[in-house]
Protein backbone atom coordinates (compact mmCIF):
# COMPACT_ATOMS: atom_id res chain seq x y z
CA UNK A 1 0.00 0.00 0.00
CA UNK A 2 2.65 2.70 0.99
CA UNK A 3 4.88 1.67 -2.09
CA UNK A 4 1.52 2.34 -4.01
CA UNK A 5 0.92 5.74 -2.57
CA UNK A 6 4.38 6.27 -3.15
CA UNK A 7 4.70 5.89 -6.89
CA UNK A 8 1.14 7.88 -7.08
CA UNK A 9 2.83 11.13 -5.31
CA UNK A 10 6.09 10.66 -7.62
CA UNK A 11 3.98 10.68 -10.62
CA UNK A 12 2.31 13.77 -9.36
CA UNK A 13 5.15 15.24 -8.60
CA UNK A 14 6.60 14.39 -12.23
CA UNK A 15 3.97 16.15 -13.63
CA UNK A 16 4.46 19.26 -11.93
CA UNK A 17 7.97 19.29 -12.60
CA UNK A 18 7.35 18.97 -16.30
CA UNK A 19 4.84 21.71 -16.27
CA UNK A 20 6.94 24.06 -13.79
CA UNK A 21 8.98 26.06 -15.97
CA UNK A 22 6.17 27.13 -17.80
CA UNK A 23 4.14 27.82 -14.82
CA UNK A 24 7.12 30.54 -13.76
CA UNK A 25 7.36 32.21 -17.21
CA UNK A 26 3.85 32.14 -17.63
CA UNK A 27 2.75 33.58 -13.80
CA UNK A 28 6.18 35.47 -13.09
CA UNK A 29 7.34 32.87 -10.82
CA UNK A 30 10.22 34.85 -10.03
CA UNK A 31 12.85 35.12 -6.24
CA UNK A 32 12.69 38.34 -4.82
CA UNK A 33 16.41 38.94 -6.58
CA UNK A 34 14.99 38.74 -10.17
CA UNK A 35 14.53 36.35 -12.74
CA UNK A 36 13.50 32.96 -12.99
CA UNK A 37 13.62 30.99 -9.07
CA UNK A 38 14.53 27.70 -11.22
CA UNK A 39 17.75 28.90 -13.36
CA UNK A 40 20.20 25.80 -14.39
CA UNK A 41 18.25 24.10 -11.52
CA UNK A 42 15.45 23.07 -14.04
CA UNK A 43 17.61 21.38 -16.21
CA UNK A 44 19.57 19.32 -14.15
CA UNK A 45 16.71 18.18 -12.29
CA UNK A 46 14.51 17.09 -15.38
CA UNK A 47 17.41 15.11 -16.62
CA UNK A 48 17.40 13.51 -13.67
CA UNK A 49 13.53 13.01 -13.41
CA UNK A 50 14.07 11.86 -17.05
CA UNK A 51 16.82 9.26 -16.54
CA UNK A 52 15.14 7.98 -13.91
CA UNK A 53 11.30 7.57 -15.99
CA UNK A 54 13.53 6.71 -18.66
CA UNK A 55 15.73 3.69 -16.10
CA UNK A 56 12.54 3.04 -14.25
CA UNK A 57 10.40 2.38 -17.57
CA UNK A 58 13.14 0.13 -18.93
CA UNK A 59 13.43 -2.18 -15.60
CA UNK A 60 9.49 -2.24 -15.42
CA UNK A 61 9.35 -3.85 -18.79
CA UNK A 62 12.19 -6.40 -18.51
CA UNK A 63 10.46 -7.26 -14.68
CA UNK A 64 7.06 -8.04 -16.43
CA UNK A 65 8.78 -9.78 -19.78
CA UNK A 66 11.04 -12.19 -17.28
CA UNK A 67 7.33 -12.79 -15.22
CA UNK A 68 5.44 -13.66 -18.01
CA UNK A 69 8.68 -15.91 -19.39
CA UNK A 70 8.78 -17.92 -16.19
CA UNK A 71 5.06 -18.08 -16.04
CA UNK A 72 5.18 -20.16 -18.70
CA UNK A 73 7.99 -22.45 -17.60
CA UNK A 74 6.27 -25.40 -15.14
CA UNK A 75 7.26 -26.31 -11.70
CA UNK A 76 6.78 -29.12 -9.59
CA UNK A 77 5.06 -27.27 -6.78
CA UNK A 78 2.51 -24.51 -7.16
CA UNK A 79 3.29 -21.17 -5.11
CA UNK A 80 1.07 -21.89 -2.23
CA UNK A 81 2.71 -25.38 -2.01
CA UNK A 82 6.04 -23.62 -1.99
CA UNK A 83 4.90 -20.82 0.42
CA UNK A 84 4.22 -23.84 3.40
CA UNK A 85 6.68 -25.75 2.76
CA UNK A 86 8.96 -22.59 3.53
CA UNK A 87 7.33 -21.63 6.40
CA UNK A 88 7.01 -24.75 8.06
CA UNK A 89 11.10 -25.22 7.12
CA UNK A 90 11.96 -22.57 9.38
CA UNK A 91 9.44 -23.12 11.65
CA UNK A 92 6.54 -20.64 11.12
CA UNK A 93 3.56 -22.62 11.93
CA UNK A 94 1.00 -19.39 12.84
CA UNK A 95 1.62 -17.85 9.41
CA UNK A 96 -1.10 -18.01 6.97
CA UNK A 97 -0.97 -18.29 3.13
CA UNK A 98 -3.90 -16.91 1.45
CA UNK A 99 -4.85 -15.34 -1.80
CA UNK A 100 -5.61 -11.79 -3.10
CA UNK A 101 -7.18 -10.35 -6.08
CA UNK A 102 -5.14 -9.02 -8.95
CA UNK A 103 -1.50 -9.50 -10.60
CA UNK A 104 1.61 -8.91 -8.57
CA UNK A 105 -0.23 -8.05 -5.52
CA UNK A 106 1.77 -10.62 -3.44
CA UNK A 107 2.69 -9.45 -0.25
CA UNK A 108 3.39 -10.11 3.49
CA UNK A 109 1.18 -9.04 6.18
CA UNK A 110 3.06 -8.47 9.32
CA UNK A 111 0.04 -7.40 11.47
CA UNK A 112 -1.99 -10.40 10.88
CA UNK A 113 1.16 -12.94 9.99
CA UNK A 114 -0.04 -13.53 6.85
CA UNK A 115 1.52 -14.66 3.15
CA UNK A 116 -0.71 -13.03 0.56
CA UNK A 117 -0.48 -14.93 -3.09
CA UNK A 118 -2.01 -13.01 -6.07
CA UNK A 119 -4.48 -15.97 -8.08
CA UNK A 120 -2.01 -16.85 -10.40
CA UNK A 121 1.14 -17.20 -8.34
CA UNK A 122 -1.15 -18.96 -5.22
CA UNK A 123 -2.63 -21.93 -7.77
CA UNK A 124 -0.20 -21.83 -10.52
CA UNK A 125 3.02 -24.79 -10.34
CA UNK A 126 5.13 -22.41 -12.33
CA UNK A 127 8.97 -21.09 -12.21
CA UNK A 128 7.65 -17.78 -11.52
CA UNK A 129 5.26 -18.40 -8.90
CA UNK A 130 7.63 -20.78 -6.46
CA UNK A 131 10.12 -17.83 -6.83
CA UNK A 132 7.51 -15.24 -5.87
CA UNK A 133 5.99 -17.10 -3.47
CA UNK A 134 9.47 -18.16 -1.35
CA UNK A 135 10.49 -14.41 -1.60
CA UNK A 136 7.31 -13.64 0.19
CA UNK A 137 7.92 -16.16 2.69
CA UNK A 138 11.71 -14.45 3.01
CA UNK A 139 9.51 -11.33 4.31
CA UNK A 140 8.18 -13.91 6.64
CA UNK A 141 11.22 -14.80 7.88
CA UNK A 142 12.49 -11.44 8.54
CA UNK A 143 9.75 -10.67 10.21
CA UNK A 144 10.30 -13.97 12.74
CA UNK A 145 13.86 -13.06 12.97
CA UNK A 146 13.80 -9.59 13.66
CA UNK A 147 15.42 -8.41 10.52
CA UNK A 148 16.81 -4.80 11.82
CA UNK A 149 16.03 -3.16 8.15
CA UNK A 150 12.24 -4.77 8.08
CA UNK A 151 12.04 -3.32 11.75
CA UNK A 152 13.07 0.01 10.58
CA UNK A 153 10.86 0.39 7.84
CA UNK A 154 7.84 -1.05 9.80
CA UNK A 155 8.80 1.84 12.28
CA UNK A 156 8.73 4.42 10.10
CA UNK A 157 5.19 3.45 8.32
CA UNK A 158 3.32 6.28 10.32
CA UNK A 159 5.97 8.70 9.64
CA UNK A 160 5.62 7.76 5.62
CA UNK A 161 1.63 7.77 5.86
CA UNK A 162 2.02 11.46 7.26
CA UNK A 163 4.46 12.29 4.49
CA UNK A 164 2.60 10.88 1.82
CA UNK A 165 -0.56 12.94 2.42
CA UNK A 166 0.70 16.32 3.62
CA UNK A 167 4.16 16.34 1.88
CA UNK A 168 3.35 17.39 -1.83
CA UNK A 169 0.35 19.76 -0.58
CA UNK A 170 2.42 21.88 1.76
CA UNK A 171 5.51 22.01 -0.82
CA UNK A 172 2.90 23.24 -3.28
CA UNK A 173 1.66 25.93 -0.46
CA UNK A 174 5.19 27.07 -0.19
CA UNK A 175 6.28 27.20 -3.48
CA UNK A 176 3.29 29.31 -4.16
CA UNK A 177 4.38 31.85 -0.87
CA UNK A 178 7.49 31.73 -2.95
CA UNK A 179 5.70 33.62 -6.05
CA UNK A 180 4.00 36.05 -3.96
CA UNK A 181 7.94 36.90 -2.74
CA UNK A 182 7.63 34.81 0.57
CA UNK A 183 10.88 32.57 2.71
CA UNK A 184 11.57 29.21 1.66
CA UNK A 185 10.45 27.84 4.99
CA UNK A 186 7.34 26.16 4.38
CA UNK A 187 8.59 24.86 1.57
CA UNK A 188 10.94 22.65 3.45
CA UNK A 189 9.14 21.70 5.39
CA UNK A 190 6.95 19.95 2.23
CA UNK A 191 10.02 18.47 1.13
CA UNK A 192 11.22 17.08 3.79
CA UNK A 193 7.66 15.62 4.53
CA UNK A 194 7.84 13.99 1.19
CA UNK A 195 11.41 13.12 1.64
CA UNK A 196 10.47 10.48 4.32
CA UNK A 197 8.96 8.51 1.02
CA UNK A 198 12.74 9.10 -0.12
CA UNK A 199 13.70 7.33 3.08
CA UNK A 200 11.23 4.57 2.96
CA UNK A 201 12.49 3.80 -0.72
CA UNK A 202 15.64 3.31 0.73
CA UNK A 203 15.39 1.19 3.69
CA UNK A 204 13.00 -1.26 1.52
CA UNK A 205 16.10 -2.23 -1.12
CA UNK A 206 18.19 -4.32 1.75
CA UNK A 207 14.91 -5.55 3.00
CA UNK A 208 13.20 -6.73 -0.88
CA UNK A 209 16.97 -7.94 -1.69
CA UNK A 210 17.66 -9.83 1.65
CA UNK A 211 14.41 -11.53 0.87
CA UNK A 212 15.35 -12.61 -2.46
CA UNK A 213 18.44 -14.09 -1.23
CA UNK A 214 16.74 -16.31 1.23
CA UNK A 215 14.21 -17.25 -0.99
CA UNK A 216 16.82 -18.22 -3.52
CA UNK A 217 19.01 -19.99 -0.73
CA UNK A 218 15.67 -22.21 0.69
CA UNK A 219 14.69 -23.65 -3.19
CA UNK A 220 18.26 -24.26 -3.14
CA UNK A 221 18.98 -26.47 0.17
CA UNK A 222 15.45 -27.62 0.07
CA UNK A 223 15.91 -28.90 -3.64
CA UNK A 224 12.35 -27.99 -4.83
CA UNK A 225 13.73 -26.24 -8.05
CA UNK A 226 16.60 -27.82 -10.27
CA UNK A 227 19.60 -25.98 -11.20
CA UNK A 228 17.61 -24.56 -14.30
CA UNK A 229 14.53 -23.59 -12.31
CA UNK A 230 16.79 -22.09 -10.18
CA UNK A 231 18.84 -19.93 -12.33
CA UNK A 232 15.09 -18.76 -13.71
CA UNK A 233 14.23 -18.25 -10.30
CA UNK A 234 17.13 -15.86 -9.35
CA UNK A 235 16.51 -13.85 -12.88
CA UNK A 236 13.12 -13.06 -12.42
CA UNK A 237 13.63 -12.10 -8.68
CA UNK A 238 16.52 -9.74 -9.36
CA UNK A 239 14.43 -8.09 -11.90
CA UNK A 240 11.83 -7.94 -9.02
CA UNK A 241 14.16 -6.30 -7.20
CA UNK A 242 15.55 -3.69 -9.85
CA UNK A 243 12.01 -1.70 -9.97
CA UNK A 244 12.35 -0.96 -5.82
CA UNK A 245 16.35 0.75 -7.56
CA UNK A 246 14.36 2.58 -10.46
CA UNK A 247 11.20 3.92 -7.68
CA UNK A 248 14.38 4.75 -5.14
CA UNK A 249 16.00 6.53 -7.86
CA UNK A 250 12.77 8.74 -9.19
CA UNK A 251 12.17 9.58 -5.85
CA UNK A 252 15.70 11.05 -4.80
CA UNK A 253 15.45 12.82 -8.15
CA UNK A 254 12.57 14.45 -7.64
CA UNK A 255 13.99 15.53 -4.14
CA UNK A 256 16.98 16.60 -5.74
CA UNK A 257 14.93 18.82 -8.25
CA UNK A 258 12.71 20.43 -5.54
CA UNK A 259 15.98 21.06 -3.65
CA UNK A 260 17.72 22.75 -5.97
CA UNK A 261 15.01 25.02 -7.02
CA UNK A 262 14.63 26.03 -3.34
CA UNK A 263 18.37 26.79 -2.88
CA UNK A 264 18.02 28.92 -5.70
CA UNK A 265 15.88 30.65 -4.63
CA UNK A 266 17.39 31.37 -1.22
CA UNK A 267 20.34 32.29 -3.11
CA UNK A 268 18.56 35.49 -5.08
CA UNK A 269 16.61 36.36 -2.08
CA UNK A 270 20.23 36.82 -0.06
Amino acid sequence: MIEYKQTMIAELFTTLAQYAPQYGEQTGFMSAGGGSMYGGATFIGLGLILLCGLIGGIVQSRMQASVREYSAEPAPYTGAQVARRMLAAHGLHDVQVTHTPGELTDHYNPVNRTVNLSDTVYSQATVAAMAVAAHECGHAVQHATGYAWLKMRSELVPLVNIGSRLGQFVLMGGLALLAMGGGTTVAWIGLALFGTTTLFALITLPVEFDASRRALGWLNASGLANRVMHGQAGTALRWAAMTYVAAALSSIAMLVYYALILLNARSRNE
